[in-house]
């Protein structure tokens, strides 16, 4: 990826309108985004982001000292959700339906490299306290490749469509997929993002999305990554950012740090609740 500024390197900023017009786009289409809910942490400080780190490092997100059950903080999408509402659409591509998204698929043949990841989500129901897991829903998910472009839109990989994928929660309301670690592009705590629909239907139709959000990943760990060969760039990205003066995660984190553990040899795994 070139120095110059992307797109998806412009913060919220760009953010924003591009959420305003997806917003657009749907209720144009006559479906009603959910309102988004804004996070209810009142002390960022409060996270495992400040835990120092070895190859074999655990990290995860503080509880947030509430009994009451919040939903996911909603996020913007970005300008590269890749789900029709702005350009490209591969959920409604025969594939897409997947738990490894390393490799692309259909005609597509890149495969993504970089240390391994293994995202695990679990959906719940917050209006029963979060003791209900969602069956049946499905979770799509994409993030950015280990230089910081992401399939579909940026430079280089627009005919490629890896490290995107959808699944269908299991009766534990879980969904995982097989990825690789995501890099720090300017502007950007590292992240991965996510829709969730009501079902597996509602995903491969790109309708009824019930939330969109963001995982955030640890600083201790993205540290001990980016150390590692192919990531480069993203240790002087990481040098001049943090999730509280991140665009996104700045207003709050403990619900989207995701829990991570593992190794550089062995791979990570990073795990989050969803509550919707």
């Amino acid at each position: 990826m070139s120095e110059e500024l992307h797109d998806h390197d412009r913060g919220l900023s760009f953010d924003l309108p591009t959420l305003q017009r997806r917003k657009m786009i749907r209720l144009l289409a006559g479906v009603g985004l959910v309102p988004l809910v804004g996070c209810s942490s009142d002390d960022p400080d409060n996270s495992a982001s400040s835990a120092s780190s070895s190859s074999g490092s655990s990290s995860s997100a503080a509880s947030s000292g509430s009994a009451e059950c919040e939903t996911i903080p909603g996020e913007t999408a970005g300008p590269y959700p890749g789900d029709g509402s702005n350009g490209v659409n591969v959920l409604k591509e025969s594939g897409v339906v997947r738990k490894d998204i390393t490799s692309s698929f259909g005609t597509a043949s890149g495969k993504a490299e970089g240390v391994p990841l293994t995202v695990t989500l679990t959906v719940v129901d917050a209006a029963s306290g979060c003791d209900t897991p969602k069956e049946g829903a499905a979770v799509y998910l994409w993030h950015c490749d280990r230089d910081g472009n992401y399939s579909l839109y940026s430079e280089g990989v627009t005919e490629e469509n890896y490290l995107r994928g959808v699944q269908e929660t299991d009766a534990k309301g879980q969904v995982t997929f097989t990825s690789i670690f995501p890099a720090c592009y300017t502007g950007r705590w590292p992240h991965i993002h996510f829709e969730v629909y009501g079902s597996l239907e509602d995903a491969t139709n790109a309708t009824s999305i019930t939330a969109t959000s963001q995982l955030a990943l640890p600083k201790d760990v993205c540290d001990t990554v980016y150390a590692t060969d192919g990531y480069d760039r993203s240790v002087q990205n990481m040098g001049q950012l943090s999730l509280e003066t991140d665009n996104i995660f700045s207003d709050g984190y403990d619900q989207q740090l995701a829990t991570t553990k593992g190794s550089v040899e062995k791979g990570y795994t990073a795990t989050l609740t969803v509550p919707v």
